[in-house]
């Protein structure tokens, strides 16, 4: 059974389809994160689409986007704002992070201290400034970028960073029609407006948070953590957290698809974005890649038997 009222989903996912050619998994992931409150983690070189994917999902919310462009000398008020003297009176001027989607690109690329700028803004939807607690829009949602494959001056992201965003992916190269089109007329895609109202996202969200979860997918679930903290391949399993973000992120597959139910299947297909960023491996490739990780994930999923 479909939950009610999934209309306002499809005209959404419609909307960013016509702006991000050929990625439907990506804008899928990207959907789930809107539906659960979560934030993204894109993997990728540069030029395959991650602004143009952030950009879109901001126009079909309807909402404000900003992009911060992270480098080594980016200064924690030049993302939150800072009190400014204006007509011999401190008034606070808001920094980008007051937006309803947030690019933040390259985040590897400025020092930790920096990058602990978003922590609270993602975890709590808010920001703490001179002292006093600021409210971010709703919605709040952060899509951040690195290049998994440049090294120089670049810091690793801190694992309380990485536990922040929901899900990890790659954009990956679009398909040979899909590249097409682009050439032949990319820079022309249809302008969108917004898809869904702020009640229509505050339904949906509702609806997401109350498709049902049955004992044996919860167990399921607690199955694939306990056997990421026993694997000889990982050194770290998955936190509770983690456990916690899988079962929400397969509540959104689930209402992606059309059911108001979660399948194992569901809990199968997402594991792999959601927990991959959550571990560590033994041995991680030279080039800091995740592939350890990923092998894996995929060695826990084929080892733990899935309920009927």
């Amino acid at each position: 059974m479909a939950p009610a009222g999934t209309a306002p989903l499809e005209a959404l996912q419609a909307a960013m389809e016509q702006q991000v050619f050929g990625k439907r998994n990506v804008v899928e992931l990207a959907l789930i994160c809107v539906l659960t409150g979560g934030h993204l983690l894109l993997e990728d070189v540069p030029g395959v689409g991650k602004t143009t994917l952030a950009l879109a999902l901001a126009r079909a919310l309807g909402g404000s986007f900003a992009r911060v462009q992270f480098t080594s000398d980016l200064l924690p008020s030049d993302i939150l704002g800072a009190s400014v003297l204006d007509g011999g009176e401190l008034r606070f001027r808001p920094g980008p992070i007051f937006a309803n989607v947030i690019l933040a690109d390259e985040l590897n690329r400025t020092p930790p201290r920096t990058q602990s700028a978003l922590l609270e803004a993602m975890n709590e939807g808010q920001v703490s400034v001179d002292g006093e607690t600021r409210p971010l829009p709703a919605p709040f949602l952060v899509i951040a970028t690195q290049n998994p494959y440049e090294l120089y001056g670049t810091w690793p992201l801190p694992d309380a960073q990485l536990d922040r965003f929901l899900l990890r992916t790659t954009m990956g190269y679009p398909d040979r029609e899909a590249e097409r089109a682009v050439l032949r007329g990319g820079a022309r895609r249809p302008q969108i407006g917004a898809a869904v109202t702020p009640e229509q996202l505050h339904a949906l969200r509702t609806a997401c948070a109350e498709v049902r979860m049955h004992a044996e997918v919860e167990d399921y679930i607690l199955d694939i953590v306990a056997a990421t903290r026993q694997s000889p391949a990982l050194t770290r399993g998955v936190s509770t957290r983690g456990a916690e973000a899988l079962a929400r992120a397969a509540r959104g597959l689930a209402m992606l698809r059309g059911r108001d139910h979660v399948l194992p299947d569901d809990v199968r297909l997402i594991a792999p974005s959601t927990l991959t960023h959550r571990v560590q491996a033994r041995a991680e490739g030279a080039t800091g890649s995740s592939s350890s990780a990923e092998q894996a994930i995929d060695s826990v999923l084929a080892s733990v038997k899935a309920p009927v």
